[in-house]
């Protein structure tokens, strides 16, 4: 008895010890993935005024400022291609720090053109750091903490849609346009200097495991298998509501009757607190529910809040926003985490593969939406934005992999 009662102050020493190690990494690959992708959706915040300031439609404005998602989806098969030399702490240091020159540079461009084409360079550099980081993640932690990670990551992004709108709102409301994209490269800069004294050094893939087939071959492996390529295609679906759902908000909140003002604009993003709280859960749902039922009570938050989106209401708005960021996100995270789990091997070509697949809805969803919304108005934008939402659903159902033996002794 008396051994018993002194090991278990020892053990629950080690155990607050255990967690608050856990909570101190999630933090770190939160900020980390914070600092990756803030650039991506803070833009949309101060979209009304890009567009009078470039003399655009909607739908020309919101393509261009999402091009950046067409140079992360080439840039996550390229770097996903490549992923088995690409030391994984050098190429995500070096894609941050290059992140800030054509952040930086925004503040010049002259046209239309020349602002989207250094929103496709911003994509390039971002997803870069995105699947190495994915990739990292996937092969520095166990079946169990996986998981986890991952959700921690998408926490990250989370909190950059929500805190880089208010930034954005806020710098271009009080300093201008210019001064926006110049605060941004530096977060770009200290998101490089995050990464340098936090992400360990690792060996190539290609040195740990010299006898792999090409790159070619490894994409052929994981799209041979239905789980993987269903979830590519989910990643496709859930971008595709997202963008359309974030991208094209903004001009009904501004237009009457909602009449927001531009300022205000950014403090709307708020919509994203509950996300940021629900998200951290999806790695602990996943292994309590299972795959499939987590991700389909995801996107069942996310589709009621639709039907609130196009209701003459700011309140009725902001809820419908607030279901579908927590539906998406949360649904996100379960999708992501779930490539990590099911590519049992050179995770960085899935990663780079799920993340093309994703961004590449992201430029789809800008595109045909914006065309939708222009020509049919917001209530055809938020159907076409269901018709994604179901899509997923129905692909959800080969989300299905074995339990890894690792996996089972966790």
């Amino acid at each position: 008895m008396a051994e018993t009662s002194a090991a278990a102050p020892m053990e629950q020493a080690e155990a607050h010890t255990h967690s608050g190690g856990v909570l101190l990494r999630s933090i770190v690959i939160g900020l980390t993935a914070f600092l990756t992708v803030v650039d991506l959706f803070a833009t949309q915040a101060i979209l009304p005024s890009l567009t009078r300031h470039y003399g655009v439609s909607p739908a020309a404005m919101g393509f261009a400022v999402n091009a950046s998602t067409l140079g992360m989806a080439f840039s996550g098969l390229a770097v996903g291609y490549f992923s088995r030399e690409i030391d994984r702490r050098k190429g995500i240091l070096i894609s941050l720090v290059l992140l800030a020159i054509p952040t930086a540079l925004l503040a010049y461009a002259p046209d239309l053109t020349t602002f989207t084409i250094l929103r496709v360079l911003q994509g390039l550099c971002m997803a870069a750091a995105f699947t190495l980081t994915l990739a990292y993640l996937g092969e520095h932690y166990n079946a169990a903490d996986s998981a986890s990670a991952f959700a921690a990551y998408i926490t990250g992004n989370v909190a950059s849609n929500l805190i880089g709108r208010l930034i954005s709102a806020a710098v271009a409301d009080h300093f201008g346009l210019a001064s926006n994209f110049y605060f941004f490269a530096v977060l770009n800069l200290l998101g490089a200097l995050l990464v340098y004294f936090t992400i360990e050094k690792t060996p190539c893939m290609k040195c740990v495991t010299p006898a792999m087939g090409s790159h070619f071959e490894a994409w052929i492996m994981h799209l041979k298998k239905p789980a993987l390529r269903a979830s590519f295609a989910i990643g496709f679906c859930i971008l595709f509501a997202f963008i359309g759902t974030f991208t094209f908000v903004n001009f009904v909140l501004v237009q009457p009757p909602l009449g927001v003002g531009a300022m205000t604009l950014g403090f709307v993003y708020f919509v994203f607190v509950p996300a940021m709280a629900t998200t951290p859960l999806a790695g602990r749902a996943v292994r309590r529910f299972g795959t499939r039922p987590t991700f389909w009570a995801a996107l069942g938050v996310a589709a009621l809040g639709l039907p609130l989106l196009v209701l003459p209401s700011l309140p009725a708005v902001l809820l419908g926003m607030v279901l579908v960021g927590a539906g998406t996100f949360f649904a996100q995270a379960c999708a992501t985490g779930f490539v990590g789990r099911a590519a049992t091997s050179d995770r960085g070509a899935a990663s780079g593969l799920y993340l093309a697949s994703y961004f590449f809805g992201g430029l789809i969803g800008s595109a045909v939406l914006g065309l939708i919304f222009d020509m049919f108005g917001w209530a055809a934008c938020v159907a076409g934005i269901a018709v994604a939402l179901v899509g997923a659903a129905l692909l959800a159902i080969f989300l299905k992999t074995p339990i890894q033996p690792e996996a089972m002794a966790h």
